[in-house]
Formats: structure tokens, sequence, C-alpha cells
């Protein structure tokens, strides 16, 4: 089984796995960053949208299909907040993108509500 791509160290179908495929939800604000950062780094748009608070998520979601993403590292977590720095490589070569993300909870699941880059 291959390495979950959110660099957990555990295979996909023992980390973020279940919550893309919808079995589970995250259990905080950091493992639903991991979870969402996998769904980029596999092409999973749904799961992308799914985890998007209602107030905030676009109607329909386009992934770049020329980025590759690389790595991902989790800069500090705390509260509602992760700040992570994830890697990637597209057309014209390797990039990061550094983000503080906020997440909220609503009816006991943890979404995504937007992030500030740098």
């Amino acid at each position: 089984m291959p390495d979950c791509p959110c660099g957990s160290g555990s295979a996909l179908d023992a980390c973020c796995g279940p919550l893309l495929s919808g079995e589970r939800v995250a259990g905080s604000p950091e493992e639903l960053m991991r979870s969402r950062y996998t769904a980029f780094a596999v092409g999973d748009a749904d799961h992308l949208l799914r985890t998007w608070h209602p107030r905030t998520r676009p109607a329909r979601l386009a992934l770049d299909p020329e980025l590759t993403w690389l790595s991902l590292q989790v800069v500090a977590a705390g509260g509602d907040t992760v700040e992570f720095i994830a890697r990637y490589r597209g057309p014209t070569g390797r990039g990061f993108q550094r983000e503080v993300s906020r997440f909220a909870q609503r009816a006991g699941r943890w979404f995504y509500l937007d992030g500030t880059t740098s």
C-alpha cells in the first residue's frame, strides 16, 4: 500500500484514505488539512468541495492537472488554524505555497473556511 501523500509516514488506507472516501470525518483541523492536501495530490476535487465550509465554498473546483504535489510540512497547528508549506512541481518548475488556513466546526464536523498565503 502506498504511503499517504500528507507525509504522516502511514499508508494511505490507514491515514487520509478513510477521510477521502467518507468513511470517517476529521477529528481536528490538522487532520482535515492533511486530508485536503492529499486530495490535491490525488486529484479528489469532491473531497475538497465536501470539506469546504458552505459560506466560502466555490460552486465548482478545477484542479490543475499540470501540478504534481511533492510534500507537505506542517509549520504550526493549534485551535482552528494550521500553517503549512506545500511543495509542488509544475510546467515552469518547482514552487511552494505557504498558507495559514482557518477551519470552523459545523454540526460536529471540521470544515476549511479560508486561508492566507505568503
